[in-house]
């Protein structure tokens, strides 16, 4: 129970704070001895951390989807609403690169996941990635096609554990000029789909081994713990965006990873 609860809480934290959960989790049931959680429990936190980003931006979303049945009836849209109409097409486009990576290198990905020595060098790229943000100045665009499409080629590329799937998808989105605060919740808004579909992916593994009575107390305790700090990252995250100061979770990356690779040293 402690484990699944430490485990949830590092899920929720790092799931959209710009640090790498995948990264964090494989540490951290590395450091745990509780690498054999499976994948009931690893689909579970996904979607404890879905719960907290729909309902930090519940009311975006709901718009987002109302406005298409109202197009459809009448084709009158207000300003607003236009722009809730085109946000659902972009998250729709900028899902596009995870489901073709995730389908194609589900087997190679997995690997991955074994490696604390390319956990950490993912780390440090993520690291470096956010202290550069800093100095990357606020054009204020919006989100647009293309550039939703290459927002989502970050996503898709922080499938590799170490990754930050939020850090380098903000990143990329100020890197194309869209203002800082506006990147980051279009990054929120489209982590939706890749994590309803990763939990989909892996469905039918789930319901072959379900877990007994007890074991999914413990899983849920820790799914529960996922949402819960998942709500308070985000809202610290907007919060830090606002001010410029990505560059801390870049200095957290790379002493995480530096700490990494010492332990794995000295256990060689």
């Amino acid at each position: 129970m402690i484990k699944a609860l430490i485990l949830g809480i590092v899920q929720g934290a790092t799931e959209f704070l710009p640090v790498s959960s995948s990264g964090h989790l494989v540490l951290g049931s590395h450091i745990l001895g509780f690498q054999e959680q499976g994948i009931v429990f690893d689909v579970l936190l996904h979607l404890g951390t879905l719960v907290s980003v729909i309902a930090v931006f519940r009311r975006e979303l709901a718009q987002m989807a109302k406005v298409p049945f109202k197009w459809l009836g009448d084709h009158q849209l207000e300003t607003q609403e236009r722009q809730y109409l085109l946000w659902d097409v972009y998250v729709a486009v900028a899902t596009i690169p995870a489901i073709l990576v995730g389908l194609l290198y589900k087997e190679q990905i997995e690997k991955l996941f074994t490696s604390v020595t390319i956990v950490c060098f993912m780390l440090i790229a993520t690291g470096l990635m956010m202290i550069m943000a800093r100095f990357i100045p606020d054009r204020g665009r919006p989100v647009n096609g293309p550039k939703a499409f290459l927002m989502g080629c970050g996503q898709a590329l922080a499938i590799i554990p170490g990754v930050s799937r939020s850090g380098t998808t903000i990143f990329t989105g100020m890197l194309l000029g869209i203002n800082r605060e506006t990147a980051a919740r279009f990054s929120f808004i489209m982590s939706i789909p890749a994590i309803l579909g990763a939990a989909v992916l892996n469905l039918g593994e789930v319901l072959a081994n379900p877990p007994g009575a007890g074991t999914m107390a413990v899983y849920v305790a820790g799914t529960v713990a996922a949402a819960v700090t998942g709500y308070l990252a985000i809202i610290l995250l907007l919060d830090i965006i606002r001010k410029n100061r990505l560059q801390w979770f870049g200095y957290y990356c790379l002493a995480v990873a530096t700490a990494g690779l010492l332990l794995l040293h000295a256990a060689a």
